[in-house]
C-alpha cells in the first residue's frame, strides 16, 4: 500500500503534537489491516499513522482550520513555506515569538508558517487557543529549536500528494462513501483522566463526553458495515465502558505534556478494534 520516496528521509510528522503516535506505532502494527483502499483520518493532528502507512489514497480531515491550512500548504506550496520559515528562524527570539503569537496573518502560507514556527518554539509544542480563538501558549525554553527542517517538510509534502485534505467535523465521516475495503483511524482528543489533565480544547470547541458518545456511535455504525476501523483513546473507566462491546487492547505510552516534570511518565492508552 505504501508509495516509494525519492527523498533522503522517510516522511514523518512535521509538527509536535500532544498525544502524537510516532513512538506507539510498533504497538499498533498487529492491529493494522493488511490491505485497504482508502485511508481516512478524521482527527488529523500530527498524522503519524498516515506518514507511517503512506497510503495510495487518503482523506485527511480535522475541525481545526489552521491545522488543515498547514497540511494543505505543505502539500501544495512547500517551497514558499520553507522560505517563510527560514525568515522566522533567522529572527527567532522572545520578542519575536510574542510578536508572531499576537499576529493573525491572512495569506495561507503566512498562516501556515506562523503555526509551524509557534509549534516549534512554544511550550511543549502544545496547541491551545482561548475563547476568541487566539493562540495563547507561552514560549518554550529551547536553546536551538529546529524551526525549518527542509528535508522533513519536503518528505511530508511528497507523502501528502496522495491525500485529500478537508476541514470538517468527525460527524461528517458518515457522509463519505466508505466501503469495507477502506480503513478509518479515529484519534480523538482523549477523555481526560482527571479535571486537571483536560487538554481537549485545542480548538475553540472542547471535546466533551457527549462527543465521545457520538464518536462511539459512529465507530459502531462503521463496524456494523464491516469497515476496517481503529480507535485510540485514554485508558479510563468511561472509555472502557463506552467500547465494552468491542475488542480493547492496552497500549503503553510515555506522555510529557504535564507542566510538572515529576508527573510525566508511562501511562496506559487503549486501542479499540472492530469485532
Amino acid at each position: 500500500m505504501a508509495l516509494s520516496s525519492s527523498l533522503p528521509i522517510p516522511p514523518r510528522p512535521f509538527l509536535k503534537w500532544a498525544g502524537g503516535k510516532s513512538r506507539l506505532i510498533v504497538q499498533y502494527q498487529p492491529f493494522l489491516p493488511q490491505a485497504f483502499d482508502t485511508y481516512y483520518e478524521p482527527f488529523l493532528g500530527g498524522g503519524a499513522l498516515f506518514f507511517y502507512l503512506r497510503p495510495q489514497r487518503a482523506v485527511l480531515s480535522d475541525i481545526n482550520p489552521e491545522l488543515v491550512n498547514v497540511y494543505t500548504c505543505v502539500r501544495d506550496r512547500v517551497e514558499e513555506l520553507i522560505e517563510q520559515l527560514t525568515h522566522h528562524a533567522a529572527h527567532h527570539g522572545q520578542d519575536y515569538y510574542y510578536q508572531m503569537r499576537a499576529e493573525t496573518p491572512e495569506p495561507p502560507v503566512a498562516r501556515a508558517a506562523r503555526l509551524i514556527y509557534l509549534n516549534k518554539t512554544c511550550f511543549n509544542g502544545l496547541y491551545r487557543v482561548n475563547a476568541q480563538g487566539q493562540f495563547n501558549v507561552p514560549m518554550g525554553r529551547y536553546s536551538n529549536p529546529k524551526i525549518c527542517d527542509r528535508d522533513l517538510l519536503q518528505a511530508a509534502s511528497e507523502a501528502l500528494q496522495s491525500a485529500t485534505i478537508v476541514q470538517r467535523s468527525f460527524h461528517q465521516i458518515l457522509e463519505a462513501n466508505i466501503t469495507p475495503q477502506d480503513f478509518v483511524y479515529f484519534d480523538p482528543p482523549y477523555q481526560p483522566l482527571s479535571v486537571t489533565s483536560n487538554f481537549t480544547g485545542y480548538s475553540r470547541d472542547a471535546f466533551t463526553a457527549a462527543h465521545q458518545i457520538q464518536l462511539r456511535d459512529i465507530f459502531a455504525q462503521l463496524a456494523q458495515h464491516q469497515v476496517q476501523v481503529l480507535l485510540s483513546n485514554s485508558d479510563c473507566p468511561f472509555i472502557r465502558e463506552l467500547y465494552q462491546d468491542f475488542p480493547i487492547q492496552t497500549i503503553h505510552a510515555a506522555r510529557a505534556i504535564n507542566v510538572h516534570a515529576q508527573k510525566r511518565g508511562k501511562i496506559n492508552e487503549v486501542l479499540v478494534t472492530a469485532p
